[in-house]
């Protein structure tokens, strides 16, 4: 009977032990259809712009509990949409994104910190073209509301933007660069409605 106290007791005392970062963080619904990765980029003179069509995102975010949250992407590589079919198709051409070998870009956050007035730093990996690139991404804390169109449901929102080295990432060979153009610095708006039981 001894033997079976001490190992509860034992097994009680690794429970309470298990590090904060195996919890996890609350759990928010990213809502597709508010919530999406835009970009832009010059040509010549003007400015193109365009966003993919099919992402999924999932998030777990507490701002008390920021080592156990998260964020990652899917990006379905063949839903880029500029507004000019011709242009898309070049896109997924093997002079872009060669979406016939590449099907998805992913991105998977490591660590989220505070860089405080409501910005996250999410430092994580992005894999475009089968290979990994680690990066940054600044996201501002829009804000936590009861949802109102939602009953029962709080509504949280971030917006961020950085800029991508396309030929950093192998998007494209420089070819068009070299020529004036297109350019290979691409301004990138990520933009997230998420939603959660209210707690």
């Amino acid at each position: 009977m001894q033997y079976f106290r001490l190992l509860f007791l034992s097994v009680t005392l690794l429970a309470l032990s298990v590090p904060q970062a195996w919890a996890q963080a609350r759990s928010w619904d990213v809502d597709a259809v508010h919530s999406n990765v835009y970009f832009s980029i010059d040509h010549i003179f003007s400015k193109v712009h365009g966003r993919f069509t099919d992402v999924e995102a999932a998030l777990a975010f507490d701002p008390d509990d920021l080592q156990a949250s998260s964020l990652s992407y899917t990006i379905k590589v063949g839903s880029v949409e500029t507004g000019e079919s011709k242009r898309d198709k070049h896109l997924l051409s093997s002079d872009f994104f060669d979406a016939g070998k590449y099907k998805t870009i992913t991105f998977v956050s490591r660590s989220i910190t505070d860089a405080g007035n409501g910005l996250y730093n999410v430092a994580g990996t992005l894999r475009v073209k089968g290979k990994s690139h680690e990066l940054v991404l600044p996201l501002q804390l829009a804000g936590v509301k009861d949802h109102p169109a939602a009953k029962g449901k709080e509504v949280i929102g971030f917006n961020g933007t950085l800029s991508l080295d396309r030929l950093a990432l192998n998007v494209g060979s420089g070819a068009f660069y070299t020529m004036g153009l297109i350019g290979k610095d691409v301004d990138v708006l990520v933009t997230i409605e998420a939603l959660s039981d209210k707690e």
